[in-house]
């Protein structure tokens, strides 16, 4: 299941990464806090980082302020 959809708006799933990412979070993390599998936190990330929704700094991974409106 796609985290961006096709009108633009974010899954459930999305959402909780992104707002998990508010601070920066590496994968791990950001699985251990929001009880995702780290295999669909890793593909979700790389769609988010696609659409501009989520940065990577030094390993970690923060929202961006166009993410930040899709929460």
């Amino acid at each position: 299941m796609p985290c961006v959809l096709p009108d633009g708006s974010v899954a459930p799933v999305a959402k909780k990464i992104l707002s998990t990412a508010l601070q920066e979070k590496s994968e791990e993390e950001i699985s251990k806090l929001t009880g995702i599998p780290i295999y669909r936190v890793r593909s979700s990330i790389r769609e988010l980082l696609d659409a501009g929704l989520i940065e990577e700094k030094g390993g970690k991974y923060l929202t961006t302020e166009k993410g930040k409106e899709k929460i």
